[in-house]
């Protein structure tokens, strides 16, 4: 038999293991109203995927379940990165391509992705999105391309487009010194 010494032990390890159990549960993952008991407002759910942050963008087409839009998952209330550490970021891709074998679709996943970061940073900047305004309208313009299908097939066909985007922001922002140093 436990006594009651022995289960004030191991009443912190056993809370612990629960708060553990339902933080790392929680995040990233759906759970039906039905097998959770009806909805919580305090256990949001998570959507895998999401459109993009700029109100002003509505695809043609939602992604579907098997061509979700890449985002960066950041800390709830976490800021929006600065415009300097996106573009920084969108630099890192000059390192890598389409190339190795087995590397495109993260790589052009990773491009997209790091664009959509730095649209949210320069619609977020202290500057307004008036100063980003050629920036912000050439990945308005890719956004729109892609018609809302951000499977790998799609980003391969809008490679040339995705590259292109990355590599006019990049000499936008190399005439702009002031915004990334």
């Amino acid at each position: 038999m436990y006594s009651a010494a022995a289960a004030r032990r191991a009443a912190p390890v056993l809370l612990t293991a629960v708060l553990l159990t339902a933080c790392s549960s929680g995040h990233g993952h759906t759970t039906s109203a039905a097998s959770a008991g009806g909805p919580s407002p305090a256990a949001p759910t998570h959507s895998a995927s999401r459109a993009p942050a700029s109100p002003d963008y509505s695809p043609t087409t939602s992604p579907s379940a098997t061509s979700d839009y890449p985002i960066s998952r950041s800390a709830p209330g976490a800021p929006v990165a600065q415009v300097r550490d996106a573009f920084a970021v969108l630099q890192a891709t000059y390192n890598d391509g389409c190339t190795t074998p087995g590397n495109c679709e993260y790589f052009l996943t990773r491009v997209l992705t790091n664009l959509d970061d730095l649209y949210d940073s320069m619609k977020a900047s202290p500057k307004g999105s008036g100063h980003f305004a050629q920036p912000l309208t050439w990945i308005q313009a890719m956004r729109h391309g892609l018609h809302g299908d951000y499977s790998f097939p799609n980003l391969k066909r809008h490679q040339k487009t995705l590259l292109g985007t990355r590599d006019k922001i990049n000499t936008w922002m190399q005439s702009h010194p002031d915004d990334y140093r």
